[in-house]
């Protein structure tokens, strides 16, 4: 007879082995000083989206523009270089951002098109080591999305809570995305009173996607795409809970797929997020990604990009093919 603690031991395995494969894809920097550790001041533009007409944003545009100047400021006298490069960028008066908070690593909204008059728009929420200072791997996929969707269209960066880092626990647990749920909720609420004709969607790489399935229940969208991902923490699409089309996609060189699917209740935490999404089990609609890796699903001309800009316009995408 099969013992009855092999089950519960096999599973402690697997997440064991999650633990070291996330363990093994990032080497911690031992006291070294970390983004939240660079002083900004307090925004001064107003919290909440509101309208969006071309007035009302280029009044928002600027009033962000001031805040992230303020913040290059205070970088520069703090002696941090980088920051203060980096906010020098975001502070170019051809960019557009409806939300910026310099504090804790960085909170930023950026519009990537013309908001005021997109039939469809696309909200990127991002994984894991996302913050100002690596803000750039943000921008070039988003910037690459509205560029493949063209005119009607915009794609807004959303950077919205304190990503984790793959350099500590908190990669392994869904407590970020638990603080990050409600504001992504508030935003697209806000978008959707702004723009009620329009189309939306979320788009959720990597742990973005994590954040997803928690506010999944509260977002008024289309489509939500969940790609490169970990789990959501939820066993199937049935348990967001959510009259969005579900998608799913992983290219076939994505290290995700080695880290195990698995939830585990520990006393203090629950590790993983179960259900691998691209899996029957999960129910989401599988679309092709390519052989693309973790970093590849905007990158120009790949599949994965192809395949997410049916979606966002409202058509059906290639699906994976068998054994994807």
């Amino acid at each position: 007879m099969a013992s009855p603690l092999r089950p519960l031991s096999s599973r402690l395995r697997r997440a064991l082995s999650a633990a070291l494969v996330t363990a093994a894809l990032a080497v911690p920097a031992i006291g070294a000083a970390g983004p939240a550790d660079v002083p900004a001041p307090a925004p001064t533009a107003p919290a909440a989206l509101g309208a969006v007409d071309p007035a009302a944003l280029a009044d928002r545009y600027a009033a962000t523009r001031t805040d992230i100047v303020a913040a290059e400021r205070t970088a520069a006298a703090h002696g941090d270089r980088g920051r203060a490069t980096a906010l020098a960028a975001m502070a170019d008066p051809a960019r557009q951002f409806v939300f910026f908070d310099g504090r804790d690593d960085g909170r930023s909204g950026e519009v990537f098109g013309d908001l005021a008059t997109a039939r469809q728009i696309a909200v990127l929420v991002p994984g894991a080591d996302t913050d100002l200072d690596s803000y750039e791997r943000l921008r070039a996929g988003a910037a690459a999305l509205e560029r493949q969707l063209g005119d009607g269209s915009a794609v807004i960066a959303w950077l919205g809570y304190k990503t984790p880092s793959t350099k500590e626990p908190a990669i392994l647990t869904a407590d970020r995305a638990d603080q990050a749920a409600p504001r992504l909720q508030r935003f697209v609420a806000q978008l959707r009173a702004a723009r009620p004709d329009s189309r939306l969607s979320v788009l959720c790489h990597s742990y973005g996607s994590v954040v997803c399935g928690r506010a999944a229940a509260g977002l008024d969208v289309s489509d939500l795409v969940l790609f490169g991902s970990p789990g959501t923490g939820y066993d199937n699409v049935a348990a967001l809970h959510t009259r969005a089309t579900v998608w799913a996609g992983r290219g076939a060189t994505d290290w995700i797929a080695d880290v195990p699917h698995v939830k585990v209740e520990l006393p203090f935490a629950t590790v993983g997020f179960g259900t691998d999404p691209v899996s029957p089990a999960f129910g989401a609609r599988v679309f092709a990604a390519g052989s693309g890796g973790h970093s590849d699903y905007l990158k120009p001309g790949s599949p994965a990009l192809t395949g997410i800009v049916r979606i966002v316009l409202g058509r059906t995408p290639a699906p994976a093919g068998p054994g994807a």
